[in-house]
């Protein structure tokens, strides 16, 4: 009896080995990729760290070169080099030169300013430009340094990385709402960061708050929402003949009229709103005609006030 168990055990144990091995060899590698290294330009300064040796220790800017004079050596080659390559250089150069005992050499490089290599911020940002990479650099870091998004902004924000431009990365950017979304993005020397014009409809005439009002792109804009919005109409509107004019993709203008009211009160379907609408709500008493009464109100300019949706 006991010999039979044990040899139920062992058969088990096999069993279960065989299992473990087909899995670990058919498992996918969840380990993830890492993006090259940076390599050094002329202009970049370098921080170099040698182990016990406060006087060869400092920062060091590459010049025209690529070369960086660092003491007791002089300029060495460093240009096209990781941080990595360049410490090691560094390291044999000194022990080559006697200066280091092979047993105690440590040189360690930071690039601590990438001046060939800076961030590109464009799109619908305060102070679009080239920004300098200094450090560690996030997403909100940089923005924030181009003076923030512009009234007009998308939440998306597009990230294009340098070592892989054609796969743009495409994050939700909204620092301004009641709920904060602010991803921990890091941005190497390189990228560009694209912020986007957001979608926007004009609403126009006789409502409560007219103006530009921005489209998220994470919720449709009805025109009951797009009432609510603009405090519903005012005194004096004559709410049965509203109007949407849509831009076609020909150039012609569409202007679709409707009744506010019957859609109000869910009497009539209500009307998705597309980028570039304008909704316009003219007065009882208006004699001109409606595309003239809408130029007339989007050149007013300065009054005409630009509103973000708060659907977040």
């Amino acid at each position: 009896m006991a010999k039979t168990l044990t040899r139920a055990m062992a058969f088990a144990v096999f069993f279960l080995v065989q299992i473990v091995t087909a899995f670990a060899q058919h498992a996918p590698n969840s380990t993830p990729e890492l993006a090259p290294a940076l390599r050094i330009g002329a202009g970049d300064m370098i921080e170099v760290t040698v182990f016990g040796e406060p006087d060869l220790t400092g920062r060091f800017r590459v010049g025209e070169k690529g070369e960086v004079s660092v003491p007791l050596l002089g300029p060495v080659a460093v240009a096209g080099k990781t941080a990595e390559e360049t410490a090691a250089i560094l390291n044999q150069s000194y022990v080559q030169a006697e200066i280091l005992n092979s047993n105690r050499a440590y040189v360690t490089v930071f690039i601590a300013e990438y001046a060939t290599q800076g961030i590109l911020v464009n799109g619908e940002v305060k102070s679009p430009g080239l920004y300098p990479a200094l450090g560690v650099r996030m997403l909100n870091d940089i923005i924030t340094a181009a003076g923030g998004v512009t009234p007009t902004s998308s939440s998306k924000v597009v990230i294009t990385r340098k070592t892989d431009p054609e796969n743009p990365i495409t994050v939700d950017y909204i620092p301004e709402s009641l709920t904060p979304v602010v991803p921990r993005v890091q941005i190497f020397p390189g990228d560009t960061i694209t912020v986007p014009l957001a979608g926007s409809v004009y609403l126009l005439g006789s409502v409560g708050r007219s103006g530009l009002y921005i489209l998220e792109g994470r919720h449709v804009l009805t025109v009951e929402k797009a009432m609510a919005l603009a405090g519903g109409t005012t005194r004096g509107a004559n709410v049965s003949h509203a109007h949407i004019v849509r831009t076609l993709a020909d150039g012609n203008k569409e202007d679709i009229v409707f009744n506010v009211n019957l859609i109000l009160k869910g009497k009539a379907p209500d009307l998705a709103l597309k980028d570039g609408d304008i909704l316009y709500v003219p007065t009882s008493n208006l004699k001109l005609g409606v595309m003239q009464a809408i130029n007339s109100a989007i050149g007013i300019g300065t009054q005409v006030v630009t509103y973000r949706t708060a659907f977040q």
